[in-house]
């Protein structure tokens, strides 16, 4: 059973899957930083300075100025600014895997069409030749 269970863990698809893991846990960091700490300001900017983080309803009914205040005195909120912020961010992502992706498909297709050329002489070199030796 551990000789199963080494053999398996070993195989490439395990131990590429887990850096995939690891990878997508390190650009998912990278793109929330991204977003909170360069576009959100941006956008804030050009909207006269509303934060998304900062939009939420308190279902008590009283306006707080921020969310750590609602959240301070344990009065649930909702969060509607961090839900805007989530969506950007998979926006983004996804933007930023379909570029990953496009550049990997467009490496491998190149890489096909250079392992597809043939290595030996083409039919028609080798149907000239023929004809070549029955003429003699």
């Amino acid at each position: 059973m551990w000789k199963e269970f080494k053999d398996f863990i070993m195989t490439g698809n395990v131990i590429d899957f887990a850096v995939a893991v690891i990878l997508a846990g390190a650009v998912g960091a990278v793109v929330n930083s991204f977003v909170s700490d360069i576009i959100m300001p941006v956008v804030s900017h050009f909207t006269s300075g509303v934060s998304f983080d900062n939009l939420f309803y308190a279902l008590d009914g009283n306006n707080y100025e921020t969310l750590a205040v609602p959240a301070g005195k344990g009065v649930a909120v909702i969060a509607y600014g961090k839900w805007i912020n989530s969506i950007i961010n998979l926006i983004i992502v996804g933007f930023v895997l379909y570029l990953i992706v496009k550049a990997y498909n467009k490496s491998r297709k190149k890489e096909e069409d250079a392992s597809a050329a043939p290595s030996g002489p083409s039919e028609i070199d080798l149907l000239t030749e023929i004809r070549d030796a029955l003429k003699k």
